[in-house]
């Protein structure tokens, strides 16, 4: 009987051993699972439950972001969910994400592109908490939307270039290594920083608001544009890490937002811009390939020493050739926007990944 109990004895203790190696080996592989999934890598997927909010549901959706109040006649755009390959993406929780934030502020730094992604995310908040009480206010170029209760500000900076245009005798003068002060002082007193810039490097003629560039002591009348976004940003990237506390500040970049102008480029010699297009792009691939201007934009921020993160939404946001307001945005059945984003829509899906980075 002692014998037969000894081997009982080491038997259960075997067994303990393998049930502890298992878990353990299970647990490094679930930490490395999570550690390698990329979420800026997937693809669409029908959600019937989407969209995360309605035009009803959010009263001050900006007119040109406003697709279904400007006819658009088709909602299978607001149906569609990022899906990551390797893993899931939470749920966006509005109240959740407030109450975390309690106190916080959020600044969101950029041109239209930031200012589509900054009402989306109003938006979301708002559905979360209907019944919220909220402000919203506008100083200068700075849009304040605050959620009394929770004492949290979501704020959106325009600011197209991220460095200073200033007036000279000459004209105006877009000063490739210099940030205006008051910008810089505002930026230091925030919590989340979310720049953006790309959308206006190419503008020219009219709507062009600079007259001159200068760097250093050079002054010329244009220069390679990719050339230029290249230096503005390594002086964004130079005043990130004389100016950021990482311990109080959390600086993200909206990443390249893509434009949608050429049916070839998803596959469709056809079509001559979005208009018309009703669903995404199949797959995790875009056919056309990357934009030239994210391969500046992680190049310098790989020169960076204070903690950036990237909202890479290039590629996601290629797939969505179907997500412009196309006629239906700010310049109607007289011109084209494939550039902007219809919200509900694309824009969610950034502050969805946001969200899930830092809750």
């Amino acid at each position: 009987m002692a014998l037969r109990s000894r081997i009982l004895e080491q038997g259960i203790l075997l067994l303990l051993l393998l049930l502890l190696i298992f878990l353990v080996s299970g647990g490094s592989t679930a930490a490395s699972t999570a550690e390698e999934c990329n979420l800026f890598v997937g693809s669409w997927v029908v959600d019937e439950t989407y969209p995360l909010y309605t035009a009803a549901s959010c009263p001050f959706v900006q007119h040109e972001f406003s697709c279904v109040k400007n006819g658009r006649p088709d909602l299978g755009y607001t149906k569609y969910r990022w899906q990551p390959l390797h893993c899931d993406l939470s749920r966006f929780d509005g109240k959740l994400f407030l109450e975390k934030l309690r106190g916080k502020s959020i600044l969101f730094v950029g041109d239209s592109l930031s200012r589509n992604q900054w009402q989306s995310l109003t938006c979301m908040l708002h559905s979360g908490v209907p019944n919220a009480h909220y402000t919203l206010t506008r100083v200068g170029d700075v849009s304040t939307f605050t959620f009394t209760e929770y004492e949290v500000k979501v704020m959106l900076e325009r600011n197209v270039y991220l460095v200073d245009i200033v007036r000279e005798e000459i004209g105006r003068v877009l000063k490739l290594d210099m940030i205006n002060e008051e910008s810089s002082k505002l930026w230091q007193t925030v919590d989340f920083l979310i720049f953006n810039t790309w959308h206006w490097w190419n503008r020219r003629g009219s709507s062009q608001p600079w007259d001159y560039i200068e760097v250093g002591k050079e002054v010329s009348r244009d220069m390679n544009r990719m050339v230029a976004f290249e230096k503005a940003l390594t002086t964004w990237g130079r005043w990130v890490d004389l100016n950021i506390d990482p311990q109080r500040n959390n600086v993200f970049f909206q990443g390249i937002s893509p434009s949608h102008y050429n049916g070839s480029l998803w596959g469709e010699p056809r079509a001559k811009s979005c208009v018309g297009q009703n669903e995404p792009v199949a797959g995790s691939v875009y056919p056309g390939g990357s934009l030239p201007a994210v391969a500046v934009l992680k190049a310098a921020l790989s020169k960076i020493t204070n903690p950036v993160h990237l909202l890479d939404v290039t590629e996601l946001s290629l797939l969505r050739k179907d997500g412009h307001p196309s006629k239906y945005g700010l310049v109607g059945r007289t011109g084209l926007d494939c550039s902007h984003w219809c919200l509900a829509g694309v824009p969610d899906t950034w502050n969805l990944l946001f969200y899930n980075l830092i809750i």
